[in-house]
């Protein structure tokens, strides 16, 4: 499974990772932490999405071989979240 939440990027690679939809059943395109019963959990802008995910970043660092600034990070996430499809225009 490789699949990374639309909304904040986050690898998905159980299934107890998916968000959940209104019925209870797994939703493969936004992750736990996110989408919950249909809805978002989190009113927020990208930018704020951004600044949200951030706060993660020595996890981050800690489960890949690359090892991200904040600048870095914050730089990566600015080119890569306008793609995913809750930031999409």
């Amino acid at each position: 499974m490789n699949l990374f939440c639309q909304s904040c990027g986050m690898p998905m690679r159980t299934p107890d990772q998916f968000g959940t939809n209104k019925d209870g059943s797994a939703n493969e395109d936004y992750c736990c932490y996110c989408y919950k019963e249909g809805a978002f959990l989190q009113d927020c802008t990208m930018e704020g999405m951004i600044e949200h995910c951030i706060q993660f970043l020595d996890e981050f660092n800690g489960a890949c071989d690359t090892q991200y600034s904040k600048e870095e990070a914050i730089a990566q996430m600015k080119a890569y979240f306008p793609r995913l499809k809750r930031w999409a225009k």
